[in-house]
């Protein structure tokens, strides 16, 4: 019967080396599947695979059978950010976002602004980019903003279902600092 470290240190007789400070949680599932995530209702993350090639690699951005929301895409649109920049606060009425990072690293924070959510006033973090490729489905009525958490230019693209209308975008913003929201992009290297 195999034993995992934490399970032999609390056996363990001497502690001499332990620093004040508790084990880290567990982070990820033997598939590398995060296991602390917070959730909001309706939004999606597939995460992917890249396919080694003999002259680089590929990845998927997205296909109609991993079985994500199924709505159309009305325009597709890449937006670049400079290290250490900062996207935020954004939300929509009627649009959904299909966000991936296709260079750097960028850190996503969503919160569930509707009022009739079960999910309503939770936050959730995700961290994506060429070491780690998703698709984030982020619905109507949640709010996201990104920032790039690498040393070089990230760039993040984005495959919506509605069209940005010109005349009367479907686009609601307030400032990154805006207190509405739990989080504080100042605070994340």
């Amino acid at each position: 019967m195999s034993h995992t470290p934490a399970e032999d240190y609390a056996k363990s007789p001497v502690k001499d080396w332990l620093i004040k400070g508790a084990p880290d949680p567990q982070l990820v599932n033997p598939n590398w599947e995060e296991t602390n995530q917070t959730r909001i209702r309706g939004v999606e993350v597939q995460s992917v695979k890249h396919v080694v090639t003999n002259n680089g690699f590929l990845t998927e951005i997205f296909r109609g059978d991993w079985g994500l929301e199924n709505r159309k895409i009305d325009q597709v649109f890449v937006r670049h950010l400079e290290s250490g920049a900062v996207s935020a606060w954004h939300a929509h009425a009627a649009t959904t976002d299909r966000l991936f990072c296709i260079s750097g690293r960028v850190l996503i924070v969503l919160y569930d602004g509707r009022s009739n959510s079960d999910t309503a006033r939770t936050l959730m973090q995700l961290r994506v980019g060429l070491e780690r490729p998703s698709l984030v489905v982020v619905p109507s009525g949640v709010w996201h903003g990104i920032k790039n958490i690498s040393s070089q230019p990230a760039i993040l693209l984005n495959a919506v279902d509605q069209a940005y209308a010109y005349e009367a975008p479907d686009h609601w913003r307030i400032p990154a600092n805006d207190l509405q929201i739990p989080f504080d992009f100042r605070t994340v290297g």
